[in-house]
Formats: structure tokens, C-alpha cells, sequence
């Protein structure tokens, strides 16, 4: 059973979900508050999985993110990037995904001492805070989160959904090249269907991932996600549609997966 860390601090509120998720894939989880990472990030070498959940981190007094990401780099940056050259599947949803960029964590690698984001995001287009279900897609890409979700098999458009619920999701990238550099190299995993792009961001991008595709940012939540029931429509979907595992939770069972491979000796 691999080991899950979800990384906890003050303004976090999604933790919780975050655990549930990884527990129903299959994981052992531990939610550790980022103060004791940072006096210890030794911690971190000993869980195959990470997540970064969601909230308000520190109240987003400064702006989203950006003072639980200064703490991060200053203390456990080093400690995550060796976490990723050993395998280690991270998520980070909603204001996980701000800071993410903002740590450097994504689009990635993290450069050394240069700490300068590349892509943000900024307020939905319309100015105001969105708690909302929206269609998605999953386009062909490395990330080891969505594996399944891109395939045939794929989950059919009526449960085809994620929950959001954020003021700052509108992603934008430093330029068009960088842009079409995350599409090329696959690095676009999560996208908002045609039509429900609903906070104005450029290429209805509504997540990515890094180039190991280990480590996946994104504003939806689908650790909130995990059952069937908590469909909007549950209640009116086939019985044929709700065949197996939600596609959120699916997220999770691919991560475990994707671990448990990494931890199979050569």
C-alpha cells in the first residue's frame, strides 16, 4: 500500500477530500501541516504519492498562493523535486494549482535559483468567484493522472464532469510559443469542453502537467468527485453510464498505479 502525503496549512480546506480520495484508490494517507515539513523535508522521501489541496492557503492574503509557495521554496522546494526524480505522483487541485506554478513545480522543472513563474492564474474573466460542475476533456497527453480518461473507455460525456469553485483560475501562459509548447509536449491534460470554459482560460486549458507527467495542476476538484452521488444529476444518469469508478476518482486509482510501479524494483 503506498504511502500518500497530503501537505496541510493554515486556509487549507479541501485536505480532507484529498485523503478520502487517495484512501478510496488505495493508498495509506498522512496529512502533515507544511510548519513540520519545513523543520523536517526528510519526511517527504518516505511517501510515494502528494498532494496539495486546495483552500484559501494563508487566506491568500497577498495574493492566491503566494505565501504558502514562498514558504515552499524557501524549506521543502529541494525535497519535492527529489520526490519527483524517484517517481512520485503529485496533485495539486485549485489553489494547490497556484501554488504549483508559483513554487515552480509547474509547467517544470523547477530551474535552480530561478523561481520566476511562467504560466499564472488570474482572475475568471468575469471577475467574480465560481462554484460550478463543467464538462471536460482529456486530451492525449503523458500524464500519468489521466490514463484511462483519454482511452476509448473513457467515461461518456454525462458524467464527464468536475466541480470547481474559484475567483483565480483563468490560466495564461507567458506567451503563445509557451502555449504551444505545453500542447506539443503533451503537457495539457485536463481541458474544459467547448462552451463550459467558464473563467476565460486561453486554450481551455483547465489543467497541466509537468514533463515527467508526474505532477498535475489543475482547478477542478475531483477529489470532490469520488461517488457516483455526488453527480449533480445523479439521479437521472444510467446505470450503464455509472459503470466503475467516477472519473475523478479514476485520477486517483491511475496515481496509485503509476506509484506501485514505481516502487517495483527493475
Amino acid at each position: 500500500m503506498p504511502r500518500a502525503l497530503v501537505i496541510t496549512a493554515a486556509g487549507i480546506n479541501c485536505d480532507a477530500e484529498l485523503a478520502e480520495a487517495f484512501e478510496l484508490a488505495g493508498a495509506d494517507v498522512s496529512r502533515i501541516h507544511l510548519n513540520r515539513l519545513a523543520s523536517d523535508p526528510s519526511l517527504i522521501d518516505g511517501f510515494q504519492l502528494v498532494g496539495l489541496p486546495g483552500g484559501f492557503s494563508y487566506g491568500d492574503a497577498v495574493a492566491a498562493g503566494r505565501i504558502a509557495a514562498v514558504m515552499i521554496r524557501t524549506s521543502i522546494a529541494e525535497a519535492l523535486a527529489r520526490a519527483v526524480e524517484r517517481g512520485v505522483p503529485m496533485i495539486a487541485p485549485c489553489n494547490g494549482f497556484q501554488i504549483a506554478v508559483q513554487v515552480g513545480l509547474l509547467p517544470g522543472p523547477m530551474q535552480g535559483s530561478d523561481t520566476r513563474p511562467t504560466v499564472a492564474l488570474r482572475r475568471n474573466i468575469g471577475g467574480r468567484f465560481v462554484d460550478r460542475w463543467s464538462r471536460v476533456e482529456y486530451p492525449e497527453s503523458r500524464c500519468v493522472w489521466t490514463r484511462g480518461l483519454q482511452s476509448a473507455d473513457a467515461p461518456a460525456e454525462a458524467v464527464n464532469l468536475l466541480p470547481s469553485a474559484h475567483g483565480e483560475g483563468r490560466f495564461v501562459a507567458r506567451d503563445a510559443e509557451l502555449l504551444a509548447s505545453l500542447e506539443a509536449e503533451g503537457q495539457v491534460a485536463v481541458r474544459y469542453a467547448a462552451g463550459d470554459e467558464f473563467n476565460g482560460s486561453e486554450g481551455r486549458v483547465a489543467g497541466i502537467c509537468d514533463p515527467s507527467g508526474l505532477v498535475l495542476g489543475l482547478m477542478p476538484h475531483p477529489e470532490r468527485y469520488t461517488r457516483w452521488t455526488q453527480h449533480p444529476s445523479w439521479t437521472r444518469l444510467e446505470v450503464a453510464d455509472m459503470d466503475g469508478p467516477t472519473p475523478g476518482l479514476r485520477m486517483f486509482h491511475a496515481a496509485v498505479a503509476a506509484a506501485r510501479e514505481a516502487a517495483v524494483p527493475a
